[in-house]
């Protein structure tokens, strides 16, 4: 038995290929066809960029982070801004005294 290799789609052919399913234009069978892509995968695309539009009328330029991803990027930055105050404050005290 052959093991096959897990397809990753870049984020270009997932909006081109959800685009096309809602004009309707064509039906699921038809672009699952016509993209080689299961009509399953395809309804998943469409459920979560639907998902995902309200967020983009929302004002807000970026998108929201979770909280585990967020504090994930924050640590490493709050550690540099700390040891960087310490430092700063240390070169403040080694210039009053000369």
């Amino acid at each position: 038995m052959a093991k096959s290799t897990r397809r990753v789609h870049d984020a270009n052919f997932k909006t081109k290929v959800v685009l096309e399913a809602l004009k309707g234009h064509k039906t699921l069978a038809q672009l699952s066809s016509d993209y080689g892509i299961h009509a399953t995968q395809i309804t998943a695309w469409k459920q979560q960029a639907l998902e995902g539009m309200p967020s983009l009328f929302n004002g807000k330029s970026t998108p929201e982070l979770s909280p585990g991803v967020r504090e994930e990027i924050e640590a490493p930055l709050f550690q540099q801004i700390g040891q960087l105050k310490v430092e700063n404050d240390y070169l403040k005290k080694k210039l009053k005294t000369i």
